[in-house]
Order: C-alpha cells, then sequence, then structure tokens
C-alpha cells in the first residue's frame, strides 16, 4: 500500500467499527501517544533479542516501523517542547533546557500570539485529550488546565480515556519512565533493586567501541536492558487495556522515546545513541508488518496526529504528516543542542540517509564541560581512565580538553561515529553540502541559539546552579545580580 492510500482506508474501516465505549462517533480514530524517556531501542522489532521485548514486536507487527527517526534534541525538555508545538525548539525560542521556570520574574517564556500546543489544538477540534502522570517538562509558560481536560495524577496511570464523554474521540498521551525505571520487569527477583546486580546478564552485554568495556558500563547495560523488559511489560497493559475497553482496533497508538540512556554520547549528546529513536505507530488504516527508511523528526509526529484527526496543520507547525497523500521525504533533519541545565553548549546536527554532520560552536570548553551527571560512576571511571592514560584514542575523543569545531560520519559504513572524515579528501564535496545545508536552515528558519540567553533566564539559572555554573556567559547575570542587590540594600536603608 502506498502512504497515499492510508487516509481513505482508514476512513473505510472506521465506518466498519461498532462504537464502544469512548470510541469516535464522529468518524475520527482515537489516539494514544506512548512517550518513554530515556531509552534506546534495543528491541526485538529493531533487530535487538538481547531481553524478549513482546509486546513492543506485536505493536510493530500490528502497524509501522520507522527505522531512521530523529528527536529535534537530545534532551527532554527541548524535544517535549518542540513536540508540543510541532516546530523545532529553536524556531520558537524554547530550545534551553530547563528554561521559563519562572525562578525569576524575567526569566519566562511566552509563545508567540496564536501559537498553541498540540494538546490545546486537539481539544478545539473535539477531541477529549488527557496525559497520564509524567512530564509537562515545557521551556514556555503553559497553564495544564488550558492543555488537558482532565489533569495528570487525577486518572490511572494508563486509562484516562475513561473519563471521556461517550462518542468522543479522545487523544491520550501515556508517559513511561523508560529508562529511568527500577528495572523490575514481570517475573524477575522482587528482592532486587536497581542498586544491586542487573538481571540481565552482564557478561553478555556488547558495549559500543566509544566506552570503555568493563563491569561499569557492562552493569549500565543491562540495567537498561532491564529497564526495556519493565517497559514492555508497560506497553503490554495498555495495549489490554485499549482491548479491554472494546477501543484497540479504533485507535492509533504511537510509541516513542524521547532520547537515548544516561551514559554519555547519548542522553543530551546529538550522535545516534542520543537523537536516534524507536518509532512504532499501529492502527487502523496502517498495514501491519510495514518498515520505512525514510527520515522522521520528532515534529512530524505532531503533524500526523493532527492529521488522523483531519485537523489541518496549523502555520507555526514545521512537521509534516508522514501518511497525507502529499508526503514529501526529508533530504535531512536538523538536531539541536543548547544550554542543559546550568551547562552552555551550542551544538547542530545535520542527519541526511547517508551522513551526519556537527558543528560544535562554542570551541572554547571541552566536550565533557561539568554536568549533572557529575559524581555518577559512568561519567567518573571514564574520567579517571582518561586521566591515567588507559583510554584508548575512540574512547578518549570525548575526554579531550580540545575541542573541535566540525564532525563528520558516515552512517552506512561507521553507525557509532567514531570515523571523523572532515579531513579526508574523499569526503569533501558533502562535507561541503551539509555545511550548506545547516547555515542555509539557520538562517531560514531564523535558528534562536544564535543569538545569546538572555542574562535575566541565565539569573534563573544561577538561583538554582550557582556554585556549579562556570561557564563565561554567567558573569553578566552574577554582576546584575549584584547590582539588584546592591539596590535593594540601598532602598532598605532609606527606608
Amino acid at each position: 500500500m502506498t502512504f497515499s492510500s492510508v487516509r481513505n482506508r482508514l476512513l473505510l474501516l472506521l465506518l466498519l467499527v461498532a462504537p464502544a465505549f469512548g470510541t469516535a462517533a464522529d468518524e475520527r480514530p482515537n489516539v494514544v501517544w506512548i512517550f518513554v524517556e530515556d531509552q534506546n531501542g534495543w528491541y526485538g522489532c529493531y533487530g535487538d533479542d538481547t531481553v524478549p521485548t513482546p509486546n513492543l514486536d506485536a505493536l510493530a507487527a500490528r502497524g509501522m516501523r520507522f527505522d531512521r527517526a530523529y528527536m529535534t534534541a537530545g534532551v527532554c525538555s527541548a524535544c517535549r517542547s518542540a513536540i508540543a508545538l510541532g516546530a523545532m525548539q529553536t524556531s520558537l525560542g524554547v530550545h534551553n533546557h530547563r528554561s521559563s521556570r519562572e525562578r525569576v520574574p524575567e526569566e519566562v517564556i511566552h509563545l508567540p500570539e496564536g501559537v498553541k500546543t498540540v494538546y490545546e489544538v486537539m481539544r478545539d477540534a473535539g477531541y477529549y485529550v488527557c496525559s497520564s502522570k509524567g512530564k509537562n517538562d515545557f521551556n514556555f509558560l503553559f497553564d495544564l488546565e488550558d492543555l488537558y481536560d482532565a489533569l495528570p495524577g487525577n486518572m490511572g496511570p494508563h486509562t484516562g480515556w475513561r473519563k471521556a464523554p461517550k462518542g468522543k474521540p479522545f487523544f491520550a498521551q501515556i508517559q513511561l519512565k523508560g529508562g529511568k525505571n527500577s528495572g523490575q520487569f514481570k517475573g524477575c527477583d522482587p528482592e532486587q533493586d536497581s542498586d544491586k546486580e542487573p538481571h540481565t546478564d552482564m557478561a553478555k552485554m556488547k558495549v559500543a567501541p566509544y566506552y570503555p568495556d568493563n563491569e561499569v558500563f557492562r552493569r549500565e547495560y543491562a540495567h537498561h536492558y532491564d529497564t526495556i523488559r519493565q517497559t514492555d511489560d508497560e506497553v503490554g497493559e495498555i495495549i489490554a487495556s485499549l482491548e479491554k475497553d472494546g477501543l484497540l482496533e479504533n485507535t492509533v497508538v504511537f510509541f516513542w522515546t524521547d532520547h537515548g540512556f544516561r551514559a554519555p554520547r547519548h542522553k543530551q549528546w546529538l550522535y545516534e545513541g542520543g537523537i536516534r529513536v524507536p518509532l512504532l505507530v499501529a492502527g487502523p488504516g496502517i498495514d501491519a508488518g510495514a518498515s520505512r527508511d525514510d527520515l522522521v523528526s520528532g515534529i512530524d509526529i505532531t503533524v500526523t496526529t493532527l492529521g488522523l484527526a483531519g485537523v489541518e496543520r496549523p502555520e507555526w507547525m514545521e512537521g509534516r504528516d508522514v501518511f497525507a497523500e502529499d508526503f514529501e521525504p526529508r533530504e535531512f533533519v536538523v538536531s539541536a543542542r543548547d544550554r542543559c541545565d546550568y551547562t552552555i553548549e551550542r551544538v547542530r546536527a545535520v542527519t541526511t540517509p547517508r551522513f551526519k554532520y556537527l558543528r560544535n560552536f562554542l570551541t572554547d570548553r571541552p566536550f565533557m564541560q561539568p554536568q549533572y551527571r557529575d559524581g555518577r560512576d559512568y561519567i567518573e571511571n571514564p574520567r579517571e581512565l582518561y586521566k591515567a592514560g588507559k583510554l584508548n584514542e575512540v574512547q578518549a575523543f570525548m575526554w579531550s580538553e580540545e575541542r573541535i569545531p566540525e564532525e563528520f560520519y558516515d552512517l552506512e559504513n561507521d553507525p557509532h561515529e567514531i570515523h571523523n572524515l572532515v579531513d579526508d579528501p574523499a569526503f569533501a564535496e558533502e562535507l561541503a553540502r551539509h555545511r550548506e545545508i545547516l547555515a542555509t536552515w539557520i538562517e531560514e528558519t531564523d535558528d534562536q541559539g544564535q543569538y545569546p540567553e538572555s542574562v535575566d533566564s541565565l539569573r534563573g539559572v544561577l538561583t538554582r546552579w550557582d556554585d556549579v555554573a562556570v561557564n563565561p556567559e554567567y558573569e553578566a547575570a552574577r554582576k546584575k545580580n549584584a547590582e539588584l542587590e546592591k539596590r535593594a540594600a540601598a532602598a532598605g536603608k532609606a527606608r
């Protein structure tokens, strides 16, 4: 079946589906987003049989597996903001992780006039919108009551749709902890917890070549596989609940993760392990057992959801409906890294079908700057090995004090991105093409990351992380704080 015929088949199937509890009397499908934290797609349906993932594999068998899905960022609030708005976080100025937190009044970010989240757009279109208890980690000012009909925490973890008025279609966001889970899957020893040995056999772990192959990283991998099994159990519970309520045949289920697991080069980074994510979509009108290898951005999930609901894409949204009749595959996807907590960065990645180009704009600082994971063994172990000269060239790359401005990788022949081709004359033409793609994209989208973050926003960061915020950009924020304190003290004396 061609992509353009999906919509017609969807309508036909909906006409044949008998109304059930909460189904869409207006012939539109229900939509469920299963939004997972901190997890790589090491599942059976993606060719990894290290641990069983029967429920995820069954979901893939029921629908479409996307093999080249990329998040817009490698950190939660930036990519979640982008998905909520259907546009790159850099286009709307919501790119800095954990910004707009009202820590000081001046750091609040208001969305442009008329711009709404996908949750509000779906409510306006007549959908009942709910979200399970979990992250609403957006870098802009919002009110939960505007986003959802049912507030997080006021419903069961997987069945928020049960509060939907009869005959009204629902849009349910279910948030799972994924890689942040304890790893307590069904059938494991309940006496064990995440602080003890993982259940997955560490001896069988295949550690990526950019990590030292030692007990620390084998444990990290094994624990991550434990969380995958736990996530698979949770997905099975969600699907079983939909089936029990007579809704499964009339519901499109999306499953994806926000970024890779917690180790360096994955979470927060723009390498494949950080931004390439699993994406499964199953439901009426979608071919069973299908797969696609075209490039997909996280913001395409948003626009595709609107397309399934028959809602026209708002003008601010930059995503594409992957099932639209006029769908055009992407020539490239862009991902961005900016400030993460108190660590100020600016990195851009352009991924094309074969290549990955990374531009590191801030070369005055090392790759591994001070950051919130400092002190954890998967950070301190390679740091100490690097200092002792016990890492090979590939493993030492991230720990070097020297920051290179550009990286260019052949993903077909170098999936781990360990052979930088920037200086290889055989790839000079492709490198130039990717440089031009990024430069044009920055200009056309007015990438907000090219402008310094406001002093007031950085003052907000200092309210929480003053002692560990070492980047030079904070000097102006500290100076303004000192001036404000001096004025306040003078005003107090005057009274």
